[in-house]
Order: structure tokens, then C-alpha cells, then sequence
């Protein structure tokens, strides 16, 4: 809408120059002959309908943005109306929680009729490998996980756990060096996980961690869908869609 009103404004500038220059060029050469007077009146004529062409297709536009709006105003709640009703829902951020990230996750899983989040946990990003490793080292059934090399593969196991609740040794293991915020134990199984990501992309091992954690929600057997506002500069969509998760770039709007 931003660039139709500055084209409206431009063409009523055009116009205005038009006319001005009429004016000037009349009092500063006398007499305009009949040719000269009919070319500028036509000129005048193509900028004014230009003008209120643009004019309409502003009108219209807004239009169609009301008409838009009051569609979504009175569709979402029938779309939305007991679809996740009894549901457990699980919330991971990427990096620090997000208030406005949560406020909106939250209002959706209401609009639906699910539970309240079940879950959630924020984390630590970048990763430490060698204080990962010197926990996993020192755990016989998770030792396997250690070095860089199964960086990914220990990523996938979070995810798993973080979906299939009860036992749960790589979070009981690691939360220390990964979690910076949580909420809810880690309980029961869920029915689907919201991911976001609230850091920028990353490098090296973290990124290695983060591609098998997304792979793992993926393969997890629920439903799971990364989201981000719709002001985020920098978009995470593509690296999940990679990872074959669903994903949704606004969040905050309905």
C-alpha cells in the first residue's frame, strides 16, 4: 500500500508540474501557439486519468484489505473451533524463549481448545561440544553420543525425547549446559512441538547439533511445525523446510 500511495502522489506531482509549467512558460514567452496548447493539454489529460486511475486501484485495494479482514475476523474462529481439543502441545526455542513467540503459540492452542503448553524448554545456542562431551563420556549409555562426529545423531535423540516424554537420560544429562529456561516437566507424551528460533543462523558444530535436532522432530511420530513472527529479520523456513518440518512465518497473525 506504501508504494500505491507514493505513485498516487507522485502522478499529483506530475500533474502540478504540468500545470506550472503552462504558467511559466506562458509568462515568460508570451503567446502559446494552438499546437504547443494542444500538446500540453493532452499531456494533462493522460497524467489526470493516470491519476485517477491510481486513485481507483487505492480505493479498490483498501477494499479488498477490509473485505480480506473481516473474512479472517469471522473464518478463523469456525477454522479454528475444537481442533486440537485435549491436546499436548510442546514448546522449544532455539535460543532464549521469546514472550511474543509464547503469547502467541498460547492464544493459538486456546483458539483450537487444547491444553495449555505442555512443555518448554529454551536452548543454549551456541552449543559447548567439549562440555557436552565430558558428560556424555562419563555416562555409559550415552557415550556412544560424544564428539563432534555424532553431533547430529545426539541432536536427534533430544528431539525423540523431547517428544516421547518419560525417561528422559540426555535431557536428565545435558539440561545443565543446554537449557536456559524451562517450563513443565518433562511428563507425558505430546501430541505435536512448535519450535522457534530466536538466535541467528549458526556454523560449525552448533549447526551439525541443530540440523539432527530438526530431523529428529520431523521422524518423531507427532506432528511438528517451526514458526517465527512476521517481523523476524532473519527467517529460519528454509532450514526447516529442509528438515521436512511444516512451518508458519506468522505467528502472530491470524
Amino acid at each position: 500500500m506504501f508504494d500505491l500511495r507514493y505513485h498516487v502522489a507522485s502522478l499529483a506531482a506530475v500533474f502540478v508540474a504540468l500545470l506550472i509549467g503552462i504558467l511559466v512558460g506562458v509568462g515568460l514567452t508570451g503567446k502559446v501557439d494552438d499546437a504547443e496548447k494542444a500538446e500540453l493539454r493532452r499531456q494533462i489529460e493522460v497524467k489526470d486519468e493516470e491519476l485517477q486511475s491510481a486513485r481507483q486501484t487505492q480505493g479498490n485495494a483498501t477494499r479488498e484489505d477490509e473485505a480480506l479482514a473481516q473474512l479472517i475476523e469471522h473464518g478463523y474462529p469456525l477454522l479454528m473451533d475444537e481442533r486440537l481439543v485435549g491436546k499436548r502441545i510442546a514448546l522449544l526455542f532455539v535460543g532464549a524463549a521469546d514472550q511474543d513467540i509464547r503469547t502467541a503459540v498460547a492464544t493459538t492452542l486456546e483458539d483450537a481448545g487444547a491444553l495449555e503448553v505442555t512443555r518448554m524448554r529454551a536452548l543454549k545456542i551456541p552449543i559447548d561440544p567439549s562440555q557436552l562431551d565430558s558428560t556424555l563420556s562419563a555416562r555409559p549409555a550415552l557415550v556412544r553420543y560424544a564428539g563432534d562426529d555424532n553431533l547430529r545423531e545426539l541432536g536427534g535423540l533430544l528431539a525423540q525425547e523431547f517428544v516421547t516424554g518419560g525417561e528422559a537420560p540426555a535431557w536428565d544429562a545435558l539440561s545443565t549446559h543446554l537449557v536456559v529456561n524451562q517450563r513443565g516437566p518433562h511428563g507425558p507424551r505430546v501430541d505435536g512441538v512448535v519450535v522457534a528460533r530466536t538466535v541467528g543462523s549458526q556454523q560449525g558444530p552448533t549447526a551439525d547439533f541443530l540440523t539432527g535436532l530438526y530431523e529428529g522432530l520431523a521422524d518423531a511420530g507427532a506432528p511438528a511445525v517451526g514458526v517465527e513472527l512476521a517481523s523476524d529479520r532473519t527467517s529460519a523456513v528454509q532450514v526447516w523446510g529442509r528438515a521436512e518440518l511444516s512451518t508458519v512465518d506468522n505467528i502472530d497473525t491470524p
